[in-house]
């Protein structure tokens, strides 16, 4: 990644702890930031977003007035930050207490204490979202693939358009989940589906095993994005003929490679 690259992100860094603060800040600066604003609070963050309008909020888990998830779900809910990506950094490790980030569009969670490595991937991640990179294939044309995306959460779609928009991909119809996605895929034909696991009604494996095995659509590829980790349920979805699976959070590397490799 080249300095130039993350010297184009406008960054706001939420950090209680001034000391965490200045190292973040200081990794940042020497990989190329050149603007970076900082809150301490997560309503102190929100008065530098209305008034900023920063393109990337890195923050802490835990913030005197609220959770980071909160905090993401107040830039969810307001339009105006549409165009904001979200990295978490935290030590916390439970399952429960992430699933809200990564339901929520996170184009990263860094644990506490990161790697520059791992930084560094998800500056990268972050600028791959703003910038649009058309696929270059000899195999497909971007412009005349039909793209499904089946997902409950709003934002997850959100992203995952914005993406695919990126990569030069332009036809993205949406489903809220597995049944939705079923009788458009009854109606309609695809070139790939982009499905979560977890979904109400009918979700991702059983949306798998219908297009595998009822639809007249069988070797349609399917790409799973989801934040499961029960190791037992992703074989079984991987058995039921899966094209890919892909974890949340994501960066854009990770669905334009998987996408190629689809089309390879």
């Amino acid at each position: 990644m080249s300095t130039s690259d993350i010297a184009s992100l406008s960054i706001l860094l939420v950090e209680p702890s001034v000391t965490q603060r200045r190292i973040i800040k200081e990794q940042i600066m020497a990989m190329g930031a050149v603007e970076i604003h900082d809150a301490e609070t997560g309503d102190e963050a929100l008065d530098v977003l209305r008034s900023v309008q920063p393109n990337l909020v890195i923050s802490a888990m835990y913030l005197p007035d609220m959770l980071g998830t909160d905090l993401l779900a107040r830039i969810n809910a307001e339009s105006s930050f549409d165009n904001t990506a979200f990295i978490l950094i935290s030590s916390e490790t439970s399952i429960k207490a992430l699933e809200p980030i990564k339901q929520g569009g996170a184009i990263s969670i860094l644990p506490k204490p990161f790697t520059i490595e791992a930084l560094s991937y998800a500056l990268q991640a972050s600028v791959d979202y703003f910038v649009p990179t058309p696929v270059d294939s000899d195999t497909f044309d971007t412009q005349e693939l039909e793209l499904l995306v089946v997902d409950d959460s709003t934002m997850s779609r959100k992203q995952i358009k914005r993406i695919l928009t990126n990569m030069g991909i332009t036809n993205i119809h949406e489903a809220e989940d597995g049944q939705q996605a079923i009788e458009m895929i009854k109606r309609n034909f695809y070139d790939l589906v982009v499905t979560d696991y977890n979904m109400p009604n009918i979700d991702g494996q059983a949306l798998v095993d219908f297009i595998r095995n009822k639809s007249n659509q069988s070797s349609l590829p399917v790409l799973m994005i989801t934040s499961e980790k029960d190791q037992g349920r992703l074989k079984a979805v991987q058995q039921a003929g899966v094209s890919a699976l892909c974890d949340k959070p994501f960066g854009p590397q990770s669905i334009r490679a998987m996408i190629e490799s689809i089309y390879a």
